[in-house]
C-alpha cells in the first residue's frame, strides 16, 4: 500500500476547516448534523482525504446514533485501528490506513454479520453514488 503524506498546509489548503478538525485533528462532528447520517442512496463512502474506498452502501444501517454507521469496511486493508483513551475512555479508533485521516471509532455493539458498528464521521467521508 502506498501512504499518502501531505503538509499541514496541503491539507488545509485541500479541506474545509470543518474537514480539517474532524480529519486531521481527530474531531468529532455533532450528532445528527452530518451530511451522510441519513443518506440512503446506493454507493462507496470513500476518505475525505485521499478517496480511498471505505464502506459501501450496503453496509450502512441506521444505529440511532446520528452518525453514518458500517457493520464492515469495504476492504479491511483500507481502515487501521488504534486504541484511543482520550475523554477519559478506552475506544478503537479508526482511521484511513492509506492518509491517516481520522475516520470516528469502531464499537462492538453491531448488527450481523459482524457485530460491530464503524461509526464514522461524515466529515471524513465523500460519497460516490452507484
Amino acid at each position: 500500500m502506498n501512504k499518502i503524506v501531505k503538509s499541514d498546509a496541503q491539507w488545509r489548503a485541500e479541506l474545509t476547516p470543518e474537514e480539517y478538525a474532524v480529519a486531521r485533528n481527530k474531531g468529532t462532528e455533532r450528532p445528527f448534523t452530518g451530511r451522510y447520517w441519513d443518506t440512503h442512496e446506493h454507493g462507496i463512502y470513500r476518505c475525505i482525504g485521499c478517496g480511498t474506498a471505505l464502506f459501501k452502501s450496503d453496509t450502512k444501517f441506521d444505529a440511532g446514533c446520528g452518525w453514518p454507521s458500517y457493520f464492515e469496511p469495504l476492504d479491511p486493508a483500507n481502515v487501521r485501528e488504534e486504541t484511543d483513551t482520550t475523554h477519559g475512555m478506552v475506544r478503537t479508533e479508526v482511521m484511513c490506513n492509506v492518509c491517516d485521516s481520522h475516520l470516528g471509532h469502531v464499537f462492538p455493539d453491531g448488527p450481523p454479520p459482524t457485530g460491530l458498528r464503524y461509526c464514522i464521521n461524515s466529515l471524513s467521508l465523500k460519497f460516490e453514488p452507484a
